[in-house]
């Protein structure tokens, strides 16, 4: 009996550990067509008799603007093209931050986020949080910078319903995601991390200030260069 309980737990670890990696080889080339929050978030509408939107059209990297990319990084993760998945200088901060009872603070990359949207489920928990660190690592490994960039924003949610850089430029400033300026740019990565709460446009006072933040940080960040990290 201890053999077959044994036995059972061995290959569900086993299925735990070769989907993720089957996942990751695969959408290392082929667009990511729904992610588990974009089915979630519809059942949620239809559970609530909502409207139900799902908008969430897939574009090449070559077709988001460099404002959008450069903005969730000086928004998001600013060590994204540094680190290998996680940064630990973050880590260790929101960790000092919650030990002396400050507000919770998240460190989570632009990978592990990708890896959590595109590969898992949103309901915090050890498990998940384990499975995101694993399949975060396949990311690094298997994927360049610029393809985890490129899913990351074709993936996230960027209002209600609305999913990706393309259906966010559309609905919020009624053009293509190639077209963002500088200052839509940081307005749609300002609303990233409540996008179901905030705006891009028009902005509430809070939004301005933090899109007026993220455009600082652009200009001291510099031009995106992912060749320079992969090539290492």
């Amino acid at each position: 009996m201890i053999k077959k309980i044994l036995n059972f737990f061995f290959k569900i670890i086993l299925l735990l550990l070769v989907i993720p990696l089957i996942g990751v080889i695969f959408f290392k080339w082929v667009p990511v067509p729904a992610t588990p929050l974009m089915l979630i978030r519809y059942l949620e509408q239809k559970e609530a008799d909502a409207a139900t939107v799902w908008k969430h059209d897939w574009v090449p990297i070559e077709e988001i603007s460099k404002n959008l990319q450069l903005a969730v990084i000086c928004s998001e993760d600013q060590n994204f093209l540094k680190h290998n998945g996680f940064d630990m200088k973050a880590i260790e901060k929101a960790f000092d931050n919650n030990q002396k009872g400050k507000k919770v603070r998240g460190a989570s990359t632009i990978s592990q986020q990708t890896a959590k949207n595109v590969f898992l489920w949103p309901q915090r928990s050890w498990v998940r949080k384990g499975m995101e660190t694993y399949v975060t690592f396949l990311m690094e490994l298997i994927w360049k910078k610029e393809r985890i960039m490129e899913v990351y924003l074709n993936s996230i949610e960027m209002g209600n319903g609305i999913y990706g850089a393309e259906a966010a430029s559309q609905y919020w400033f009624k053009k293509s995601a190639s077209k963002l300026s500088k200052s839509e740019a940081a307005a749609i990565a300002a609303i990233l991390p409540r996008p179901l709460k905030y705006r891009a446009n028009p902005a509430t006072a809070y939004i301005a200030g933090r899109k007026i933040w993220i455009m600082r940080q652009m200009g001291f960040h510099g031009k995106l260069n992912y060749e320079a990290k992969d090539e290492k």
